[in-house]
């Protein structure tokens, strides 16, 4: 079979997971905090190099490649705008760090700060998951005590007390695991964000860091290439069949 028909394949495969990544980063624009993702091409050896059957750069055949492939999907960090919404249990980080949640008596970090208060005053996200204070205990506000506000750097003041959020960052964006529902599993231990460089922002919220437009015309291109893929593997189908064709005739 052509070499240039298993090519055009893996082109297409590998253009087929960009489609993915780029239409969950479209249907998660209006995920508070969401971080887009990215499909990172790689060029791979011909089958015969990668299974050790020769060497790169050895001139023959085997050395002409074998075409690209997904080698991962990365996490784009960069911060999304802030919004306004004016409810007090809105949050949003200024800068870097992350929150920190738990779930099923396991921490995980997030950006998404569109929190709120239980009937007992607890501070949980939609999904219901506690949000944890730098002691590593859940955050309950007592409103029953009379009004609270949340201070600059993180910490939340009523009546009686104070308590601070647990605002952290990773040795290495590289450490972070994502898992969906906007959490991400430390792969390494993480540290305490000084006081000094936290900025929450009280009623506001960090929105989605996609840009639709450049999705889109992304999306476009990504569609293209495996429209050209796969009209490449028809003709050389075609070709085959003829070629096949005329030996069967000459036979």
């Amino acid at each position: 079979m052509p070499y240039g028909l298993y090519l055009s394949a893996e082109g297409a495969h590998a253009q087929s997971k960009r489609l993915e990544t780029i239409a969950n980063n479209l249907a998660n624009i209006n995920t508070v905090g969401f971080k887009r993702q990215l499909a990172v091409f790689q060029a791979r050896h011909a089958e015969e190099i990668e299974r050790g059957g020769d060497v790169p750069g050895s001139g023959s055949i085997n050395d002409l490649g074998g075409g690209v492939e997904v080698r991962e999907t990365k996490t784009d960090f960069s911060a999304g705008p802030l919004k306004w919404t004016g409810v007090p249990t809105d949050m949003a980080l200024e800068g870097e760090g992350f929150f920190v949640v738990r779930k099923d008596n396991e921490d995980f970090l997030t950006r998404a700060g569109n929190f709120r208060l239980t009937e007992s005053g607890e501070l949980i996200t939609p999904q219901g998951y506690s949000v944890i204070n730098e002691d590593g205990e859940p955050v309950i506000i007592d409103a029953a005590n009379g009004s609270w506000e949340l201070l600059p750097w993180g910490a939340i003041r009523q009546p009686g007390g104070a308590q601070t959020l647990a605002v952290v960052r990773p040795q290495s964006l590289g450490d972070l695991v994502q898992l969906g529902e906007n959490l991400f599993r430390p792969l390494a231990d993480t540290e305490a964000l000084p006081a000094a460089e936290r900025r929450v922002a009280g009623g506001y919220l960090e929105l989605a860091g996609v840009q639709p437009t450049s999705e889109m015309v992304e999306m476009i291109e990504a569609s293209r290439a495996v429209e050209a893929n796969l009209n490449m593997m028809q003709t050389q189908d075609q070709m085959l069949a003829g070629l096949v064709s005329r030996l069967l005739r000459t036979s």
